[in-house]
């Protein structure tokens, strides 16, 4: 396992390697404390349109050009709910409704943050379709007329939602 932290966020004291439990865990050699290393959060928005076509957006900053399913990270102190709206609206200007869990899934595409996703059913209910910063498009398609995608979890997304048709 390669190490990615390396001192501790209490005493400033080195992390090292420890065993003890199920798993090697990062281990203050000043004060005793656990780091433990525990995936992000993130949230994903899934709307589809009257043809059953789900909105897209192409990625401006990391994975540019690739498309992804409106997403965005859970601040410490937010609610899942409160940051799959609030990051939906930044990335599409959409106001939403949530309506449900469509899927949770870890990513693993990134060695460097291991990620929890939740993927939310929304139905939108107002404001002006158009890309957030993270964004520089939108677009509505067909699940089995997809643009690249950034993320290996959002095609598995996809073809769950659609196993009768052809997605790629």
């Amino acid at each position: 396992m390669k190490q990615r932290f390396f001192f501790c966020p209490k005493c400033g004291g080195r992390l090292l390697y420890r065993a003890g439990g199920e798993r090697p865990r990062l281990t203050c050699d000043r004060c005793g404390y656990i780091l433990y290393e525990n995936p992000a959060v993130g949230v994903a928005v899934v709307v589809l349109d009257p043809e059953g076509r789900i909105l897209l957006g192409r990625r401006a900053g990391s994975y540019k050009g690739q498309w992804c399913i409106p997403c965005g990270y859970v601040e410490y102190d937010e609610d899942v709910y409160s940051a799959a709206v609030r990051e939906f609206h930044e990335e599409t200007g959409l106001y939403i409704r949530v309506t449900g869990v469509c899927a949770v899934k870890s990513n693993f595409h990134n060695p460097e943050l291991h990620t929890v996703g939740i993927w939310f059913w929304a139905v939108v209910e107002g404001g002006e379709l158009g890309a957030g910063s993270d964004l520089d498009r939108l677009g509505y398609f067909h699940p089995a007329d997809l643009p690249p995608l950034a993320f290996p979890t959002d095609k598995e997304v996809i073809r769950e939602l659609c196993p009768s048709l052809n997605c790629r």
